[in-house]
C-alpha cells in the first residue's frame, strides 16, 4: 500500500476554542516520508513542527505542539479527521496559534478532505502490524490502554464519569470505514461545574452551546441561569435541559461522549507518527494520557522493528 497526500490544498476560517482568536487554517500537499507536520505563519522565525508525541507541550483540554510564542494548540481533531481519512503527508500552515474549533468535532475536517480527495504517492506506506499484547498503564489519570494483534486498526473505548449524568459509557471503531458516519461528528463536551474555572484559567473563550455538548449534573437554580446567560451571551428563558445536556441541540448519539473520546484518541495516535495495525482496548482515555501511551508505543516500535 502506498503512501498518500490531498490532491490541493484547502482552507478553513474558525475561532479557536480557548484563546476565542480567529484562525485560517491552509491544508497542503507534501511529499511522500514528510508526514504531518504544522507551521506558524504569524511569527517571524517561521519553523516545522512535525506532529509528533515527542514535540507535544501541553495536554490541559487538548493536544498542544510544542510551547511559548510558537506552540499550536488543539490539533486533535484535524489530526483525528487526517487518520481517518489515511493521509500521511500534509503541511499545516496556520496564522494563529490554535486549530479552530469549528462545530466541536472532526467532521468539517472530513468533508474538506472528501472535497479535494487523497491521492497516492510512488512510496510505501510504513505500518506497524502489532505481534503481541501490549499493556500501558498511566496512573496519574487511572487510564489503561491494552494493544491486541489485528489485520487492521480497531478501537474499543470506555469512559467512566462516575456520579454524573454520562456515567460509564463505550464506543466501539471496528474499522475505519466506520469513522465518518460514526466517529467523525461527535462533538466535544463540558460539564457544567468545569466551565467557569476554566474561563478563570483564560480558557474555553472560543466554547459555545454551538460547539460543545454541556452537561449538567443537577437542577440549574434561576442565579446560575442568569450566570450563563450572561458566559454565553444568551436569553436564560432559552436553555433547556434534556437528559442532562444544557443544549438546543440533541445528541447525535446516546454515547456522543464516549465517541468523543474515541474521536480524539484517533487523532492522537497519530502522533506515533506511523500507521499501527492492532486492536486496541482503552479505558478512560484523555490527551494526557493519550499523547504518553503515543510517547511509550514510539519507543516500543523502535525496540520491535
Amino acid at each position: 500500500m502506498m503512501q498518500t497526500t490531498i490532491n490541493r490544498e484547502f482552507r478553513m476560517t474558525g475561532m479557536g476554542l480557548h484563546t476565542g482568536r480567529t484562525v485560517t487554517v491552509a491544508v497542503k500537499p507534501a511529499p511522500a516520508d514528510f508526514g504531518i507536520a504544522f507551521r506558524r505563519i504569524d511569527r517571524i522565525n517561521i519553523f516545522t513542527q512535525p506532529a509528533l508525541a515527542n514535540n507535544v507541550g501541553e495536554t490541559s483540554r487538548g493536544t498542544t505542539l510544542g510551547s511559548g510564542r510558537h506552540s499550536i494548540a488543539t490539533i486533535e481533531h484535524l489530526m483525528s479527521a487526517l487518520h481517518g481519512m489515511q493521509v500521511d503527508n500534509v503541511l499545516v500552515e496556520m496564522d494563529g496559534g490554535e486549530v479552530p474549533i469549528l462545530d466541536g468535532s472532526a467532521r468539517p475536517w472530513l468533508l474538506q478532505l472528501h472535497r479535494v480527495g487523497v491521492r497516492q504517492l510512488d512510496v510505501e506506506r510504513r505500518f506497524f502490524t502489532v505481534s503481541e499484547p501490549i499493556h500501558f498503564e498511566h496512573p496519574a489519570t487511572d487510564s489503561s490502554y491494552d494493544v491486541e494483534p489485528l489485520d487492521h486498526f480497531a478501537v474499543n473505548c470506555t469512559v467512566d464519569f462516575p456520579n454524573s449524568v454520562i456515567g460509564r459509557q463505550e464506543a466501539i471503531l471496528n474499522n475505519m470505514d466506520e469513522y465518518a458516519a460514526g466517529i467523525a461528528p461527535c462533538r466535544t463536551f463540558v460539564f457544567l461545574h468545569e466551565i467557569e474555572p476554566l474561563l478563570h484559567l483564560n480558557l474555553i473563550k472560543g466554547g459555545s452551546l454551538d460547539n460543545a455538548l454541556v452537561f449538567v449534573n443537577k437542577e440549574l437554580s434561576s442565579r446560575s441561569l442568569r450566570r450563563l446567560g450572561k458566559t454565553f451571551h444568551k436569553d436564560p428563558s432559552q436553555f433547556r435541559v434534556h437528559d442532562g445536556v444544557l443544549n438546543t441541540t440533541e445528541p447525535y448519539f446516546p454515547n456522543e461522549p464516549a465517541r468523543h473520546k474515541l474521536l480524539d484518541f484517533v487523532g492522537d495516535i497519530r502522533t506515533t507518527g506511523v500507521l499501527i495495525k492492532g486492536f486496541f482496548k482503552i479505558y478512560k482515555p484523555g490527551h494526557k494520557a493519550n499523547v504518553a501511551f503515543a510517547k511509550f508505543l514510539i519507543d516500543y516500535i523502535a525496540n520491535h522493528s
